[in-house]
């Protein structure tokens, strides 16, 4: 039996092949998910969408680098997104620093420009934006081209490592992202099927000599981004491919080590961003049901410290504020007394914002909404 071979190691650079049949399946069912995350944005306002969009950017900004093993703060990107998205004021936190306000840019950039034209450059500009000071830690990252010498990916502790890929010699890189360049830019197909064949082709050549893997995912997003638009913000393709992490990098290396028949690696990939999708609409749903909660109450004056408390309970969902709200929680979250926050949580079960359940030291309060509140 002729033993595997790498997907850019057989003739014709490389005409990879696909099951259309079987992808359009997945292809149809991904774009029903994202259907109705679209219908149910239309119902909500300016500053909700806002939200949504900010904090679906810093949760995958902080994916895409924790794929790569890499922990980001996510204040201080929660911080650099609400800036950027002129929302400053709504949220304060540290200030990111230049290789995290990197990684936003070029996740900007594939949103904003995503019509726009890849080209070499564009590529080199967006892993230079991930290493600002030319390092990643002590190592110098060679930028602003492609790699010069051999490229091996490897896993295991220092002394057992295992090469899982091998990249084409770096002489052969410039050719052929010539050839990747042309056929993204001249492609017609559709996003879905385009993102799936572009990560994979981006991630075998492997251009790069460090943030292959965080440029390969801003190309989906960009894929993403030409057919959903601003909403595709909202759309958490690096934290699902991070929940999947081991299926992520299973799947990829067998496509590159496997034929040109890549149908295994489309469906599961396209199976990704339906699943993101889905994802998507329950966060819409969670923010829906809060802006009616909010609007049913829209007489009742609550000071800052009781509108954060509910509006915590409100994010975490159903059951998703382990244990319900009580005193102690309160002055945890507020900063203030606990006769002050015993007082307000009383209140708001007395203006049937929330619920009690229990007395005593085992008091907790749950928001008064139908299956929110635990049977007693």
């Amino acid at each position: 039996m002729e033993s595997p071979r790498y997907i850019w190691q057989h003739d014709g650079w490389p005409e990879l092949r696909f099951d259309a049949a079987r992808v359009a399946q997945d292809v149809g069912l991904a774009r029903r998910a994202q259907g109705l995350v679209e219908g149910k944005l239309a119902v909500l306002g300016f500053r909700e969408r806002q939200e949504l969009a900010a904090e679906a950017w810093a949760q995958d900004a902080v994916a895409t680098a924790a794929i790569e093993g890499e922990q980001l703060d996510l204040l201080a990107v929660r911080s650099s997104v609400a800036q950027r998205l002129g929302a400053a004021a709504a949220f304060r936190g540290p200030a990111a620093p230049r290789h995290v306000d990197g990684l936003l840019s070029i996740m900007d950039d594939a949103v904003v420009k995503a019509t726009e034209a890849l080209t070499h450059e564009r590529l080199q500009a967006w892993q230079v934006a991930l290493f600002p000071t030319g390092f990643s830690g002590m190592r110098r990252v060679q930028t602003a081209a492609y790699r010069t010498e051999a490229m091996q990916v490897v896993s295991g502790p220092a002394g057992r490592e295992t090469v899982d890929y091998e990249a084409p010699a770096a002489e052969r890189v410039a050719a052929q992202m010539q050839l990747f360049l042309d056929w993204f830019n001249a492609s017609e197909q559709d996003s879905l099927v385009k993102a799936a064949l572009s990560h994979l082709w981006f991630e075998t050549i492997h251009p790069f000599d460090d943030g292959n893997g965080r440029v390969g995912r801003n190309i989906v997003d960009l894929c993403l981004a030409r057919d959903a638009g601003e909403t595709s913000r909202l759309l958490r393709i690096s934290q699902r491919l991070l929940e999947q992490r081991e299926a992520y990098y299973g799947e990829l290396g067998r496509a590159q080590h496997g034929s040109l028949d890549v149908t295994p690696w489309m469906t599961w990939f396209v199976a990704q961003v339906g699943a993101a999708w889905e994802a998507a609409s329950k966060v819409v749903d969670t923010s829906l049901e809060k802006a009616r909660f909010w609007a049913s109450h829209a007489g009742l004056e609550l000071n800052a410290r009781q509108k954060k408390v509910v509006n915590l309970l409100l994010d975490a969902g159903s059951g998703g504020f382990e244990g319900g709200m009580n005193t102690r929680k309160y002055v945890g979250l507020t900063g203030t007394s606990r006769p002050t926050a015993s007082r307000e949580l009383i209140a708001l079960d007395a203006l049937g914002v929330l619920q009690q359940v229990g007395g005593g030291r085992s008091t907790r309060y749950y928001v008064n909404l139908p299956g929110w509140v635990p049977a007693t």
